[in-house]
């Protein structure tokens, strides 16, 4: 059995979370600049086995797609184009930055760490993805 990995994409920064091998846990992975996002997934694949990307899908409080929906899009069309043994599949991520920035703060970051540390957002929202997407999923 593969991992699931978990994406939250962003327009500078990318984070990523992964399951164990057995897909019981969720832990943080890397923040990657997401110009360097697809090698360093086709790089984690090698030597991983990844049986399904979960991309967090960007919406609005209101429903709608944001913005960076397009983006995302692209990258998961690239992603198909190329590397179509791998299904993708995406997850809401709504309010995850925030939820991350909560966890943080309850955790004990301390104020400096989370205000230089932009990347460690990104990487805890893409295992909350990874979270409830296992618990939507019944895992």
């Amino acid at each position: 059995m593969g991992r699931i990995l978990a994406i939250d994409y962003g327009k500078k920064r990318t984070g990523i979370a992964v399951t164990d091998p057995l897909r019981i846990i969720a832990n943080g992975l890397a923040t990657v600049p997401t110009s360097e996002l697809y090698d360093y997934l086709v790089a984690y694949i090698r030597s991983e086995a990844v049986d399904k990307i979960v991309i967090g899908k960007p919406i609005q409080a209101n429903g709608q797609p944001s913005e960076n929906f397009v983006r995302v899009e692209q990258f998961a069309n690239r992603w198909k184009k190329v590397q179509p043994t791998i299904p993708i599949e995406f997850y809401d991520e709504r309010f995850t930055s925030v939820i991350a920035h909560q966890a943080m703060i309850v955790g004990g970051v301390k104020k400096k760490t989370r205000r230089e540390d932009k990347g460690l957002v990104d990487e805890i929202s893409a295992t909350i993805i990874l979270q409830d997407f296992m618990r939507s999923k019944g895992m």
